[in-house]
């Protein structure tokens, strides 16, 4: 059974760092096309940062630059990279795996449970 589960979060005032990372079982992430999503209450969820089996980013707007996705096949987990993070940046993250590196979250089948990130002075 597929399971994805992301660690780190919690909270940290503005312009301070953060690393997330989502633990793949029954599921190799190297060849794998994987994203992060965030969803702020009231918001909807939406892509972050994308990954696809070459090992190729995307990035949205709002956090390129600043965020760095990266597959470590050797643990099998999806990290990213959080930096310069400001108080808009607060939502839940969650780690995606589906067929293609898309922004849109229906594409993905499976999903982790998510993380909170808070960021606040």
């Amino acid at each position: 059974q597929v399971q994805l589960e992301e660690i780190g979060g919690g909270s940290v005032p503005p312009g301070r760092s953060m690393i997330l990372s989502c633990k793949a079982t029954a599921y190799t992430v190297r060849a794998a096309c994987l994203g992060w999503f965030r969803q702020a209450p009231g918001k909807e969820r939406e892509g972050v940062a994308m990954i696809d089996g070459e090992y190729r980013p995307t990035y949205a707007d709002f956090v390129r630059g600043r965020f760095t996705i990266r597959k470590e096949s050797q643990d099998n987990t999806l990290d990213l990279h959080m930096n310069s993070l400001k108080p808009e940046d607060t939502a839940m993250y969650y780690c995606a795996a589906g067929l293609t590196p898309s922004r849109v979250p229906v594409a993905y089948k499976y999903w982790g449970q998510g993380t909170q990130v808070t960021v606040s002075s």
